[in-house]
């Protein structure tokens, strides 16, 4: 196995949608996975931000640069424009000041690629409207008594929140997955992904076009 293919399924797209040589802050970057294949492979100049101590001890190890903080608290402390791609992957989810923390990565990064469960995939629907039951899942993996998650969206939803929050979806790749492997769905992705990955801009200045997949 290549080590692309170590990692989980929306980091090998994530990864794909990120340009050689970029600056790359990863958001809740956990082990480093991302960072380290970023690093090593695209020739990315990468940073971390991390809550849990174990996430930074093996950041720490592979030799990546991570700072341990609550992203509930913002990125107040980085300028802006520091990065030219600030991701976000399955960490949407649990985050309680999600407002405030997309706002400051589009501030703080040129773009956002952000990853997260749908929770509006039909086996969700269907678990919860006919057994009565909580969704679980391979992109939720969690008992509603011990998940972390304190949001639950769908891609409709997702669309909703970036256009209030006066954002720009540049790109929407909706994705089935099935034992960390991703297959693109085109046709009712609300309905039938898993999983989906967005790129995310601020809006532009008015006058200027744009568009919204």
């Amino acid at each position: 196995m290549t080590p692309a293919e170590l990692l989980r399924a929306d980091l090998r797209l994530i990864a794909d949608l990120v340009p050689e040589g970029s600056r790359v802050l990863d958001l809740g970057c956990g082990d480093g996975a991302l960072l380290e294949h970023l690093r090593d492979r695209r020739g990315c100049q990468v940073r971390g931000i991390e809550i849990s101590l174990s996430g930074v001890t093996t950041c720490a190890r592979r030799g990546l640069p991570v700072l341990q903080t609550d992203l509930d608290e913002g990125l107040k402390d980085l300028p802006g424009g520091s990065f030219d791609i600030v991701v976000l992957s399955q960490t949407l989810q649990e985050v309680r000041n999600l407002r405030l923390l997309l706002a400051e990565m589009v501030r703080v990064g040129t773009k956002a690629i952000i990853s997260y469960p749908n929770f509006g995939h039909y086996t969700s629907r269907l678990r919860l409207g006919l057994r009565g039951r909580m969704p679980v899942s391979e992109t939720l993996p969690y008992e509603w008594y011990d998940t972390p998650n304190v949001h639950y969206t769908t891609i409709t939803d997702f669309r909703a929140l970036c256009r209030t929050t006066g954002l720009v979806i540049r790109q929407e790749i909706a994705l089935r997955v099935r034992e960390n492997r991703a297959r693109p769905v085109r046709f009712a992705p609300n309905l039938r992904a898993d999983l989906a990955v967005a790129v995310v801009t601020r809006a532009p200045d008015e006058g200027t076009s744009s568009f919204c997949l």
